[in-house]
């Protein structure tokens, strides 16, 4: 197959660019992270597809050649942005969703809003809103930029026209294989983030998290866990590792955890063959079981 661009009309004032690929029954969305965009999943998109998977990879509101609009940042009103976009790319049985980072605090978001409609869930290295585990990490100083990216107007008047240094330095600090992503690859990353609006939408992102939390408090409150199989990997060399499993099982009655080797943060870049083989045995198309 080949890869597809396309856009979308989501809500008012608000279009998302994504790829597409693959033609299979079933689909499988692909959410980044910060500071990327849908570029992030080259490595992995194309592994699923061979597998006969569709898979549909977007950039989230704000981001890469997606809308940027002055608000809609939390994860709750960007992922009825993706299932809009599902919806006209007429994405015909339940999916599977796997997010990175951010796109892993939008695919939780997602799941707890439309839980009829995912059959798996994959969370990769990112702190999960609403969780006893995030709350504790605020004090840990590895995570200095959500209180920096939290400070309107001068988060974003301080790194203006300094992107590249700032990108450049937000991805190495967390990078285990500093050749999983290539200067070709951070260019785009570059070039993304150093459009008008980007990263101010990237920061509204961050401030956004309060809200995040109190909204999966409250469905989990009302709903109780999430009741589809929900896997979490953490990057073993670097990332969030441990940290994954008491957040997923306090989210998901259904939860299993696995350590990503030979990476850190950016698992999708530096280990996607044992990413796509997770995903694979997530969803019963692997040889063997996912161990817990």
């Amino acid at each position: 197959m080949t890869i597809r661009h396309a856009s979308a009309p989501v809500a008012e004032g608000v279009r998302l660019h994504y790829l597409e690929d693959g033609a299979g029954p079933r689909t499988v969305v692909l959410l980044h992270g910060f500071p990327q965009t849908c570029h992030a999943w080259r490595k992995v998109a194309p592994r699923l597809v061979a597998q006969g998977l569709r898979v549909i990879a977007p950039d989230y509101r704000g981001a890469g050649h997606s809308s940027k609009p002055p608000a809609g940042y939390d994860k709750w009103t960007i992922a009825a942005d993706i299932h809009a976009l599902l919806e006209q790319a007429a994405a015909e049985e339940r999916i599977a969703l796997v997010g990175h980072d951010i796109g892993a605090m939008v695919a939780l978001a997602y799941a707890f809003r439309f839980r009829d409609q995912v059959s798996h869930l994959v969370l990769i290295d990112a702190p999960l809103q609403g969780t006893q585990a995030m709350e504790a990490m605020r004090g840990d100083p590895r995570g200095w930029h959500v209180a920096f990216h939290g400070a309107r107007d001068i988060a974003e008047r301080l790194v203006e026209g300094r992107e590249r240094v700032y990108l450049r330095y937000m991805i190495d600090v967390r990078a285990f294989d500093p050749s999983a992503i290539a200067p070709a690859d951070f260019e785009c990353y570059v070039e993304a983030y150093a459009a008008a609006g980007a990263m101010r939408a990237a920061f509204e992102l961050y401030r956004a998290f309060d809200e995040d939390a109190a909204r999966i408090k409250a469905e989990l409150a009302r709903a109780g866990k999430l009741r589809m199989p929900v896997l979490a990997i953490g990057g073993a060399a670097g990332g969030l590792g441990e940290a994954m499993r008491p957040m997923v099982q306090q989210l998901a009655g259904h939860a299993r955890y696995l350590a990503a080797p030979g990476c850190a943060h950016w698992v999708p870049e530096e280990n996607p063959t044992f990413l796509c083989d997770a995903i694979l045995s997530a969803m019963g198309m692997g040889e063997e079981a996912i161990a817990g």
